[in-house]
């Protein structure tokens, strides 16, 4: 036992073979920093007792083998609180050493390699075998070398040059030959080509006729009507240019008179046809309304696949989608007939409105009329009504929610006071969009009805092929992609008038003067086509010219001293648009810099 003034650090007794410890934890006051722990002892020799039976014990003699080596620190933790360190325990096997081999390894001399390079001459001990007494050796495979000629370095040289000469000549004669073949090959792909390119233009132009005629036998379009009037001019005026030539007096005038009454035939037949054109194009129009009511909603997700869904609004409008075509078709049983209509009767019955309950009362009228035998040619008129107001049913955001999203919402009609103008042809006040404005244009003159009515009665001009030249001209000018403007400033009639009295509708190379091949490209590829930026050639011809790199080596100076002659034509007409004063005033300044 100590004194509570003395500290445990002070004690220092001496201890034999085996001791024992007591781990103590003090007051802060004598050991602030850490508790204190004696020093242990480990004994060479220890006696452990061991239990053989549940009442004999024997003792066991065990030495402990002390390391010769400091063991590794294989981690441990400490107490926060006392400060003392546990260190984790390692084996006691001794660690077996390496063999010296006499040598330092791991160091840098043994793991650095010096070379040097130098230069040996092997021998070589060879031997010959001569005839002597007691040996005989044949001489059947030996030869007789004589001397020849001496060559001089001169000689040598020419003969060389003689070979080197002899070597070209045979290597020309190869080269040659594979020239002339290339040449007889590229000549050979030229003429199939040109032989495709023929037999595809032939194709092109057949086709081209066939859908001309196809066109005129059967018009569905405002377009191919154009060309059903246009036609009957062209065969008026050969008609009227052949009677003056040939008739005179009263011949001339009875002539006259018959070919004024074929040609109202002539118009009363192709008028037939536009109300049965306009008839089909309002039931296709129809169809497709109604079909793009009934569309799912589509969206592309992030890996470029189409999303589809149906709501209850398409699957509606799908419903009555196939109700409306249904009741559409004449040539069905009686039977389905009426079932259709029983069909259409439920469905309308779900809204009671003064539309829905005038279509039940016309389907029970014809269910009646039906179960009386009428024959069908008397229930067209019925049928007509029912599916009148089976489309104003279907139009109805009420009762088909699905049409609200593509019907077209009417304008506000103050804001169309400012945009509205007057037609002095039909009298009719029309949104500025139904007036054509060419460049030649001082006043708001009639609408496109109104031009339409004139030119089939008066002129009966075609405008397909100007039609075409623009589309063209203007999906061309988008693939450039440096925002072209003028193209689409450029009106049908301003197109018109640019091709036929400024370019004289033929192409400025080969005079070709079949529309429906020429096409309008940039003069100049780097800067934005405008009219006074142009040229009017084939579809081969522009190909080609767009791959020109100088246009000034490419062509003649006449020629293009004749192109931009036509160009100031063009920069003069055009120069009455008051929008295309700007970008004239823009152009010149980008000439005079260049």
């Amino acid at each position: 036992m100590i004194g509570d003034d003395e500290a445990l650090r002070k004690i220092r007794a001496d201890f034999d073979e085996t001791i024992q410890s007591e781990k103590l934890c003090l007051d802060q006051k004598y050991f602030p920093g850490k508790a204190v722990q004696q020093d242990y002892h480990m004994p060479d020799v220890i006696t452990v007792r061991v239990q053989r039976d549940s009442d004999s014990f024997q003792d066991v003699v065990v030495k402990i083998e002390r390391p010769t080596y400091c063991k590794p620190f294989l981690g441990g933790f400490k107490n926060r609180i006392t400060g003392v360190e546990f260190h984790n325990a390692g084996s006691q096997t001794i660690r077996k050493k390496q063999p010296d081999k006499g040598i330092q390894l791991f160091c840098r001399e043994t793991q650095t390699a010096f070379e040097i390079n130098k230069t040996q001459q092997t021998k070589n001990t060879t031997s010959t075998q001569m005839a002597k007494v007691g040996l005989y050796v044949s001489n059947m495979t030996d030869k007789l070398i004589n001397p020849g000629k001496y060559l001089t370095a001169k000689e040598y040289h020419e003969r060389r040059l003689e070979a080197v000469i002899v070597l070209q000549t045979y290597f020309r004669r190869w080269h040659a030959i594979n020239v002339v073949q290339n040449l007889r090959e590229e000549k050979r792909l030229r003429l199939v080509w040109e032989a495709q390119e023929e037999v595809r233009r032939k194709k092109e132009k057949d086709e081209k006729l066939r859908k001309e005629q196809e066109r005129r036998l059967n018009p569905k379009t405002r377009e191919d009507f154009e060309l059903l009037y246009h036609a009957l001019e062209l065969w008026r005026r050969e008609e009227t240019e052949w009677i003056n030539t040939t008739l005179t007096g009263a011949e001339r005038k009875a002539a006259f008179c018959g070919l004024l009454e074929k040609e109202a035939q002539l118009i009363a037949a192709i008028g037939r046809h536009k109300l049965n054109a306009d008839e089909e194009n309002q039931q296709r129009a129809i169809l497709h309304f109604l079909n793009k009511c009934a569309q799912p909603k589509r969206w592309k997700a992030y890996d470029g696949k189409i999303t589809e869904m149906d709501t209850q609004y398409t699957l509606h409008a799908r419903e009555l989608f196939e109700i409306c075509r249904s009741i559409s078709m004449n040539d069905i049983p009686k039977d389905e007939r009426i079932d259709v209509l029983l069909t259409l009767r439920r469905t309308v019955k779900e809204h009671e409105c003064k539309l829905t309950q005038e279509i039940v009362e016309l389907i029970d009228r014809e269910v009646d009329l039906m179960s009386r035998e009428v024959k069908e040619c008397n229930l067209e008129g019925l049928r007509k009504r029912i599916c009148t107001l089976f489309l104003q049913y279907i139009k109805t955001p009420k009762f088909n929610p699905g049409v609200a999203r593509i019907l077209k919402v009417p304008p506000d009609p103050l804001k169309l006071y400012k945009n509205v103008n007057f037609c002095h042809s039909c009298e009719n006040y029309l949104p500025a969009t139904e007036f054509p404005v060419p460049a030649n244009c001082r006043t708001i003159g009639r609408c496109r009805l109104c031009c339409k009515l004139d030119n089939e009665a008066r002129r009966r001009d075609a405008f397909l092929t100007y039609k075409l030249i623009l589309e063209n001209l203007r999906k061309s000018e988008a693939d450039y992609q440096d925002d072209a403007e003028i193209v689409y400033l450029v009106q049908l009639q301003d197109l018109q008038y640019l091709i036929e009295n400024i370019w004289g509708c033929r192409s400025a190379l080969s005079a070709c003067s079949d529309l429906y091949d020429l096409v309008m490209v940039r003069w100049d590829k780097h800067h934005e086509w405008s009219p006074w930026n142009t040229i009017l050639l084939s579809r081969d011809e522009a190909d080609a010219h767009l791959k020109l790199c100088n246009i000034q080596k490419a062509y003649e100076a006449a020629f293009i001293q004749r192109i931009k002659h036509k160009h100031i034509q063009a920069k003069t007409y055009f120069a009455q648009i008051p929008v295309m004063t700007s970008v004239l005033h823009r152009s010149d300044n980008q000439a005079t810099a260049n």
